[in-house]
């Protein structure tokens, strides 16, 4: 029994040697681990980056949508007055009124129609008017003298007909009615263009007006 006991204890003093033995050789390992799950926690617990995500198109400040039509062509109508000059035709040149009828009365030939079109579109139906029978090759410029007025009511201190100047715009025309009323909304205008409906636009200063414009400035809410 004591031969049994011995040879026992023997086997557990080796067991526990080889053992022992082999958690030194795992030590080194084990320990380097252990720093390397320690530095990245140590990462991840600091400040993160944020990653930029999908940015959108940059908007100038101030900048704002405007509606198509904002700075149309002119188109003329009846007030408006003109120069026509046909080269070398001096007889066939001069000023002329736009009529309530929307038509020129030109020499030679006669009423021809302005209203609605652009300056550059009455010189082409000059041109083609002349042809018939009058020139062969006729060259002809158009230039608008004095403007049809302008007309404005609402929220501004002096509401009426007022004339119109080349290049004016919605803040020039409320600038010549008085400007703002205490209770104007400063931020829109609505245009009535031609026989259209009323538009609204942006009070700005590069929305462009045209003769014969209808500007209406609304009361703001409170």
């Amino acid at each position: 029994m004591t031969s049994l006991a011995q040879s026992s204890s023997s086997f557990r003093r080796d067991a526990v040697s080889r053992h022992g033995s082999a958690i030194q050789r795992w030590l080194p390992l084990i320990a380097a681990g252990l720093l390397v799950l320690f530095s990245l926690a140590g990462c991840s617990d600091g400040p993160r980056e944020n990653l930029p995500g999908p940015q959108a198109a940059p908007v100038a400040a101030g900048e704002v949508p405007l509606p198509e039509d904002a700075n149309v062509d002119y188109t003329l109508g009846s007030g408006d007055k003109l120069r026509v000059i046909v080269y070398g035709e001096k007889d066939l040149s001069g000023e002329f009124d736009i009529s309530g009828a929307g038509n020129v009365a030109l020499p030679l030939v006669g009423q021809v129609r302005a209203q609605g079109l652009t300056v550059g579109q009455f010189e082409t139906a000059v041109e083609n008017a002349l042809k018939q029978g009058y020139l062969n090759e006729p060259r002809v410029s158009v230039e608008v003298l004095n403007y049809r007025p302008f007309y404005i009511y609402g929220e501004v201190g002096e509401a009426g007909q007022y004339p119109y100047s080349s290049g004016m715009t919605v803040l020039n025309a409320i600038a010549v009615a008085g400007g703002y009323t205490y209770r104007a909304a400063n931020d829109r205008v609505y245009i009535t263009r031609g026989k259209g409906n009323e538009v609204e636009y942006p009070a700005s200063q590069a929305v462009k007006i045209l003769p014969g414009d209808v500007i209406r400035v609304p009361e703001r809410f409170f």
